[in-house]
């Protein structure tokens, strides 16, 4: 992937969280949990695009990425790179995408919980790439 693609997916990403804050802080709990799912779940296309995991060639084979693959991409980074925080990301992602997103039973306070985890692996990404 180019330098300048990364450097827009980032932005796209960034917007994300972006906007995750924004609802946090109007206190939407369902709007917040997805924003904050989408920043986990395309930071870790980007890394396993960068490293070329066996994931993110199976994902292109396929047309498109599945929730087990994010589960493998997200614990091969971890195990690959030795950031714990990384599994970490992906598992309070996909709690916020289920429970705060499809559920709609958390409420903000839940949601705020994650935050700090998904803004450190969004620095991560960024300062990985």
């Amino acid at each position: 992937m180019a330098e300048k693609e990364e450097g827009e997916r980032i932005k796209f990403i960034e917007r994300f969280f972006a906007e995750s804050k924004e609802y946090v802080n109007k206190g939407d709990p369902v709007q917040a949990s997805e924003k904050l799912y989408k920043v986990v779940e395309e930071c870790i296309k980007l890394l396993a695009g960068r490293q070329k995991l066996p994931e993110f060639e199976e994902a292109r084979r396929e047309g498109r990425w599945m929730s087990r693959l994010l589960v493998r991409a997200a614990r091969r980074l971890a195990q690959d790179t030795g950031r714990k925080e990384i599994e970490d990301a992906w598992a309070r992602a996909f709690n916020l995408h289920a429970w705060g997103f499809h559920e709609n039973a958390l409420d903000i306070e839940d949601v705020k919980r994650s935050v700090s985890y998904i803004e450190r692996l969004l620095n991560y990404t960024k300062d990985s790439l």
